[in-house]
């Protein structure tokens, strides 16, 4: 448990946020989060406390949160200072809608009307007190049966493992002020469940090499260095028209599929990857034969905590990546096994900290190169500051939310009906995620991962119809 702390001496202070490899998260994430008013409570989910709540948690515990930006060379940090806090923007709205009609909103990941809006997210000398970090927005019904919390941040400051802590230690201190009916003062010790994190390590001082030997360099398909005219935004959506397939997979089913990953001894989300791989390049493939020879790269993001030595509770994670690459015809042909063993050695090898150390080296090198061209104004349409662009017929980016404490976000009136994550219109981009059932029964903050069933939201080109796999015609909603 972690106290609320006393403000330091008056004056303006200084918290590293970001390095250079870590401009690449100079954008933001939202979320919608759907609650319920199950016992039909006057007070529901009240907009007086939930931003009472924000403003006491990041003027205790989150204060780079309540300030902002500064570029200083080529890092970046988060200046406030305790006497003007640059609190969070809060907004709230209510609507004339029944609870199904919201409910499909936020399903339909509906952020025009749900979540508040926000600059591009770029970090530059011109927006220094622009760029909010955090931004919340709350959407009430007329008939006050649910409401909507739709939540925006800003990705420099935060990854999902430690923003969803942040969001179970808002709901904590709302419960707090309704428990003591008021807000407690700044010298009364309110306890919040997780201590915070935010800020990403300086990943240039863990490049400590084992005595003087040569280090080892590794290929790194997931990057793909290229001139300055051809970078544009992070993720650039390729000319195709995307959609986005949501599958539920039973608890059942995940049975099934661990039987098969305990045969072919990897893990279950190597044998996920593999069968859904598989069946999108075969897709493709049908949609599209002309590409058999092209290639299709599976990427996996990884947190490479326990490989570079950092403690869990120091700093928001460098997320850095791993990759394998074989032609489209290869994988659709490929035996199912075999390519569960192929996705779990490239999982393996991020556990190697010589391969993260590698991908780091690769990635500063980058961010040196990226540098120069800027300053001798040879990236004029460049969007973000670091890019790692992949050409590739068939793109599969896998992520994997389903062990945060998503669903443990209680503002006092029981877990969300539902939260959603943000679509993401860019090919190959899979979102492994928990669901209402992964909290029931299950003390917030514990280690337990409940066996429940998960999602997975895929985002593919229109053209595919992903009915049209047996396999994942089974799975979807």
């Amino acid at each position: 448990m972690t106290n609320l702390i006393e403000p330091d001496t008056a004056g303006e202070h200084r918290f590293p946020v970001t390095n250079n490899l870590s401009y690449m998260y100079q954008l933001y994430c939202s979320y919608i989060l759907l609650f319920k008013n199950t016992d039909a409570c006057a007070d529901f989910m009240s907009a007086g406390i939930l931003q009472q709540g924000l403003q006491m948690l990041v003027r205790s515990h989150y204060r780079p949160v309540a300030g902002w930006y500064e570029v200083c060379g080529d890092k970046i940090e988060s200046v406030y200072d305790d006497q003007t806090f640059n609190d969070p923007p809060f907004s709230k709205q209510e609507l004339d809608i029944e609870f199904d009609e919201l409910a499909k909103h936020v399903n339909d990941s509906n952020e025009t009307l749900l979540v508040p809006d926000a600059p591009a997210g770029l970090i530059s000398k011109e927006t220094r007190k622009d760029l909010p970090m955090f931004l919340a927005k709350a959407t009430y019904l007329s008939s006050n049966k649910g409401m909507a919390l739709g939540v925006k941040y800003h990705h420099s400051l935060f990854d999902g493992a430690s923003f969803w802590p942040f969001m179970n230690n808002w709901a904590y201190v709302c419960k707090t002020i309704v428990d003591r009916q008021g807000a407690p003062s700044s010298s009364d010790a309110v306890d919040i469940p997780f201590p915070p994190v935010f800020g990403f390590p300086d990943l240039e001082g863990t490049q400590q090499e084992e005595d003087v030997q040569t280090p080892k360099q590794f290929a790194h398909p997931e990057y793909e260095l290229v001139p300055p005219e051809n970078c544009f935004k992070e993720f650039q959506a390729c000319g195709d028209a995307m959609k986005e397939t949501k599958m539920r997979i039973e608890v059942a089913e995940q049975h099934e599929i661990r039987a098969s990953a305990k045969i072919a001894g990897v893990s279950f989300i190597s044998m996920l990857s593999a069968l859904l791989w598989k069946e999108v390049n075969r897709l493709r493939l049908v949609a599209k034969p002309g590409v058999g020879s092209e290639r299709s790269l599976y990427t996996c993001t990884v947190n490479p905590r326990a490989a570079l030595g950092l403690p869990a509770n120091l700093c928001a994670s460098p997320v850095l990546n791993s990759a394998v690459t074989r032609s489209v015809a290869e994988i659709a042909q490929f035996e199912t096994n075999d390519l569960a063993v192929l996705v779990n050695q490239t999982i393996d090898q991020c556990n190697s900290s010589e391969y993260m150390r590698s991908s780091i080296r690769f990635l500063l090198a980058h961010r040196a190169h990226e540098l120069d061209d800027e300053r001798n104004g040879r990236m004029p349409d460049k969007k973000l500051m670091l890019v790692y662009i992949c050409p590739a017929a068939v793109k599969c980016t896998v992520s994997s939310s389903r062990t945060f404490p998503i669903y443990h976000t209680n503002f006092g009136f029981g877990s969300p009906a539902y939260v959603r994550p943000p679509y993401l219109p860019f090919d190959g981009c899979w979102r492994i995620w928990p669901t209402p059932e992964s909290a029931a029964g299950v003390a917030p903050g514990s280690a337990v991962v409940k066996e429940a069933p998960i999602e997975i939201y895929l985002t593919q080109p229109e053209y595919i119809d992903p009915a049209e796999s047996p396999l994942i015609r089974r799975f979807l909603v």
